[in-house]
Formats: structure tokens, C-alpha cells, sequence
């Protein structure tokens, strides 16, 4: 009898000096935002220099008029930069930008790199049509964490300066477990 292939997501293993986050990567749903993610992970793109920098939360953002809440990581202050990818709707892939949702950050549709956020409970204004960003077409939601959001909570919470956290949180590694 030939073995079953069985086709799973890939997880990942986010380790901060303040904890560890796992995470799934939806590369089903969104082939160009997961694939993107996964390189970067598989390259080591996120162990040297990457941190948790900055910190969105209801207390943080007085002249938004639509407010989210997430943590958001990525190469902040680094040279290192890569090629932006293909914007990848919500509306596209159906992931939605729930409790625990790992999203790219980017300006313009088309920007996105390595940056990218984790939700703070539902944002569905981060979702396509949604009206954080003034162009409708939301942002590229690719995974979700699956242990750790106490830890992506902590890491909220700390001290920020215009929703840049004091002390950024070192990223050790971002690596595939599965």
C-alpha cells in the first residue's frame, strides 16, 4: 500500500528574549506572502538584527481614526532590505486578520518585505475594504500563532515612545519546525 502524502503548513518557532512564538504559515491561502515569509525563514534573514520594535494599542494612537492593536517585527534600522512582493488581499487568500494573525506590514500596495505584524485580537479593519489604510486594500495576513500569544500580549504592553517600544525585543531566531 503506497504511503499517503499528507500536505500540511509549515511552523515556525519565533524565539525573543521574551519568549517563544509559534506559528503556522498559511502557504496554501496566500502562496506569495507565505512563500516570501518561509524564504526569509529559511535563509536566516530574521536572526541577525530583526526585533520587535514597534507597539500599536488603543492607548497609542490619538490621531488615528480608525485604531488597531498588534506587535510588529521585521529588520527595522537594518541595511538589509529585499525585493517587495505582490500584494495579497484578504479578500484573495479569505484569511482574516483575527486574534493571533501574522499580517505584512507595507506603505503602498506592492511594498511589503519583511516586516510584518501580529494581530492583538480581531482587526478586520486590516482586512480588504477595511479602513486603516487609506487605499481599502487592507494588508497580506499569511499565518497564525498557535502558542505564544501571551508572550506577543507581553511584548505589547511594554514602554513605547510614539509606538516604538523603549527596548526593543530581540528576535534570536525565526526557524521552521515543521
Amino acid at each position: 500500500m503506497a504511503a499517503c502524502k499528507v500536505d500540511k503548513n509549515p511552523v515556525v518557532l519565533i524565539e525573543t528574549e521574551s519568549g517563544n512564538i509559534e506559528a503556522e504559515i498559511f502557504v496554501k491561502n496566500a502562496p506569495i506572502t507565505g512563500a516570501n515569509f518561509m524564504q526569509h525563514v529559511d535563509s536566516g534573514t530574521y536572526n541577525n538584527g530583526a526585533c520587535f520594535y514597534r507597539v500599536v494599542r488603543m492607548d497609542n494612537q490619538p490621531n488615528n481614526d480608525v485604531k488597531i492593536e498588534v506587535v510588529q517585527c521585521g529588520l527595522y534600522r537594518s541595511e538589509r532590505r529585499f525585493p517587495p512582493i505582490v500584494h495579497e488581499t484578504t479578500e484573495m487568500t479569505g484569511i482574516k486578520h483575527t486574534d493571533g494573525t501574522l499580517s505584512m506590514a507595507r506603505r503602498d500596495p506592492g511594498s511589503a518585505n519583511t516586516e510584518f505584524s501580529i494581530c492583538i485580537g480581531d482587526q478586520p479593519e486590516l482586512d480588504y475594504q477595511g479602513k486603516r489604510n487609506p487605499d481599502g486594500q487592507g494588508f497580506a495576513a499569511f499565518g497564525r500563532v498557535t502558542k505564544g500569544m501571551d508572550v506577543a500580549r507581553k511584548i505589547q504592553q511594554q514602554e513605547d515612545s510614539g509606538q516604538y517600544l523603549v527596548n526593543p525585543v530581540v528576535i534570536r531566531s525565526i526557524k521552521r519546525i515543521r
